[in-house]
């Protein structure tokens, strides 16, 4: 990734918003065992490597680590590759040369300290999802499909309520899975310890996330958040945690985008580290109301460039939401007016045709001449 710019660390929030959904019987979330994990990082081998420990014995996964090097790296497997999870030797050297060839571009080109950071070190994966054996995400049940999570400013409106936008452009919470997923910034996460609990701190949206491992059990069914109730335990140097109690309000997805779950999922994760400068990392999702079948992501985190995790100034109040919405309201007006006139014409957007970081599309930038949105 691109050379990031050390500002001060920021105050790291506790988040805990909790969902006002009803109490669900243990036995209603998911039931069936998650895989073992699965060290994708060296292409099927496991060198040998000692993990090391802590001053109170437990296996030392501290330290900032990133997804930025699953760069081309698709969550779900690619037909051409069928039941295969690895790259063969000449798709790998392909990978290689790509990857070189992104940072010598980025790092002559990039305008920006911390945006677009990129892959700095190939690896074989065909797919982030390791199980189903296809490396594909399984269907969503016909009654998951209608709980796609709103698209917000990207969608076609109307926008009315914030409910409207996804919890990402509120600033609440991506999500457990996308989280940790790679974007084209901020993915770092800090992870520290004490005896007896480990937490892991994510740098876009600012949660951090808590394990007790001291045998304490989850919170009563009637609590519920959007980043569930998480209990973790040590398997020799693995690190195993299960999150319960989650709302019906994230999805499993980029930036917590996709169809949202219910609050039947369970959630397993596993933490090993393999190597110095490696941390396996595996999520095992199980909801039966919302997938056919329960499906698993592994992928290697490897250190953060700079070492620290960058502050995100990203907060419930966000001008956005605000100026969104008052962008809807002016376009209901204008539509009213045309109407009034014998015009009838589609509804405008709020982001009206531009990009990621407000980025025009061809021929709609300066000097591209008047249109909508170019006057």
């Amino acid at each position: 990734m691109t050379t990031r710019m050390l500002g001060p660390v920021g105050a790291l929030a506790v988040f805990a918003a909790v969902g006002a959904l009803g109490g669900i019987p243990a036995a209603a979330q998911g039931g069936s065992n998650p895989p073992s994990l699965v060290v994708t990082a060296f292409g099927g081998d496991q060198p040998q490597y000692k993990v090391p420990r802590t001053a109170w014995g437990d296996p030392d996964l501290q330290g900032a680590w990133s997804s930025d090097d699953m760069s081309n790296i698709p969550m779900s497997r690619p037909e051409q590759f069928a039941e295969r999870l690895y790259l063969n030797d000449k798709e790998y050297g392909d990978r290689v040369t790509q990857v070189k060839g992104a940072v010598e571009r980025f790092e002559n080109d990039a305008d920006s300290t911390f945006r677009f950071d990129f892959a700095r070190r190939a690896f074989r994966q065909t797919s982030l999802i390791v199980d189903p054996p296809n490396g594909r995400m399984p269907a969503p049940t016909s009654r998951a499909q209608m709980r796609q999570m709103p698209r917000g400013t990207f969608g076609d409106g109307p926008l009315d309520w914030t409910t409207d936008f996804s919890l990402y452009e509120r600033c609440i919470t991506r999500g457990i899975a996308g989280s940790v997923l790679r974007v084209i910034y901020g993915n770092g996460n800090r992870i520290v310890q004490g005896p007896g609990v480990v937490a892991i701190t994510y740098e876009m949206v600012h949660d951090t996330r808590i394990f007790y491992t001291d045998n304490r059990p989850h919170v009563g069914n009637g609590i519920r958040q959007y980043l569930g109730n998480s209990r973790a335990r040590w398997e020799g140097d693995e690190l195993i945690v299960e999150t319960t109690n989650l709302t019906d309000q994230t999805a499993v997805g980029v930036n917590g985008n996709g169809v949202r779950h219910s609050p039947r999922m369970t959630i397993t994760e596993r933490f090993k580290r393999v190597a110095g400068d490696i941390l396996q990392y595996q999520m095992t999702f199980d909801d039966p109301a919302t997938y056919e079948q329960p499906f698993t992501i592994s992928m290697p985190l490897t250190p953060l460039d700079g070492g620290r995790l960058l502050p995100y100034d990203c907060h419930e109040g966000n001008m956005a939401i605000v100026q969104s919405l008052g962008a809807e309201r002016a376009e209901d007006k204008a539509l009213a007016e045309d109407l009034a006139r014998g015009i009838v014409r589609p509804r405008r957007a709020v982001q009206d045709g531009a990009g990621v970081g407000a980025a025009l599309p061809p021929g709609r930038g300066r000097g591209a001449g008047p249109g909508p949105g170019n006057p």
